[in-house]
């Protein structure tokens, strides 16, 4: 359990710093995912496409899924509605130490006032238990808009 406070003592770390030190051309949000897992769920604008998109998965263990998403709108499509891929690892922890890598392939949509919602898809395999296959985790998500561009 102790190792589990410092891994989220540095998670938290990382996130603030990497709010502070972006160039944001989108927002900072935090909400829930619910689906599968429930998570914590927010995002971190790293310039005005990509963002870094962490997740906290609260399960019979914890997890940190760590995806960095490339926001796409559709051409004379709602204002609000992006899609996004991405990619990235995905750390367990429990009685075991286990590493995966994850896609992560969502729609959301931000409303004028700073809510977004969206739903995600998020296959992976784990690196360090034989290449095992994770397909059950999709969600949705609501998250609180900090910043509106």
């Amino acid at each position: 359990m102790n190792s589990t406070i410092k891994i989220l003592s540095a998670f938290i770390l990382l996130s603030f710093t990497t709010i502070f030190n972006s160039r944001a051309q989108s927002a900072f949000e935090i909400g829930l995912r619910a689906g599968e897992h429930v998570a914590l769920d927010a995002t971190f604008p790293l310039s005005k496409a990509p963002r870094f998109h962490p997740s906290i998965y609260f399960t019979n263990d914890i997890a940190i899924g760590t995806y960095l998403d490339w926001l796409f709108s559709l051409e004379g499509g709602p204002q609000g509605l992006k899609f996004y891929p991405g990619v990235g690892p995905d750390f367990f922890f429990g009685d075991n130490f286990n590493v995966g890598i994850a896609g992560n392939f969502g729609v959301e949509y931000s409303f004028d006032f700073p809510l977004t919602i969206g739903f995600d898809y998020r296959p992976g395999f784990m690196i360090t238990d034989g290449f095992k296959s994770y397909t059950n985790n999709w969600g949705f998500t609501a998250r609180f808009r900090f910043v509106k561009v």
